[in-house]
């Protein structure tokens, strides 16, 4: 019986814990691109721009996708099924558009965990070069947030991230 009072005490900490622990999971990665602001855009201006450098394409090339709108207009929205675990499924909608330095989305993800987050890419003219910052803010649900004590998100989110920025370089550098 002893046990069992340790596992709740245990279980009841974790829960008190959590309460304490943030919900924020926020995350940005930004590149600097030897290209005038204006094509950078390009790559970053629709859903279908995103898609020629984002890394989880890369994970699932059969990946089934069904766009609803006009593509580069808010409310555009792309919705994607992927039998690839860590790719999974869910949708992408556009919700603001700054030509040409902002672009976000609200990405609704129901596979393989339900999450919601809004994502964005941020422009910066630097004259001959632009800075692009990929990210997203999202907030976890309690007491899913104790996870963060024992993960490190930013480690687990860097190398998709600069995957994807490398290959917006490499096209914006072309």
């Amino acid at each position: 019986m002893t046990i069992v009072y340790i596992i709740i005490g245990l279980i009841l900490l974790l829960l008190l814990l959590a309460g304490f622990v943030s919900r924020e999971l926020n995350y940005e990665k930004s590149i600097l691109i030897k290209s005038p602001i204006k094509k950078v855009w390009k790559y970053t201006n629709s859903l279908t721009a995103l898609d020629k450098w984002s890394p989880w394409n890369d994970k699932d090339p059969n990946m089934k996708k069904t766009l609803i709108g006009i593509d580069g207009t808010v409310g555009a929205e792309q919705f994607w099924v992927s039998n690839v675990k860590n790719v999974g499924e869910g949708s992408q909608k556009i919700s603001n558009i700054v030509e040409p330095t902002l672009f976000e989305t609200k990405l609704n993800f129901i596979k393989p965990f339900k999450s919601f987050a809004n994502g964005y890419v941020k422009l910066l003219d630097r004259g001959e070069e632009t800075e692009a910052a990929w990210g997203f803010k999202s907030k976890m649900p309690y007491p899913m947030n104790l996870v963060k004590l024992f993960m490190n998100f930013e480690k687990s989110m860097d190398a998709e991230f600069s995957k994807g920025l490398n290959k917006l370089k490499e096209l914006c550098e072309k």
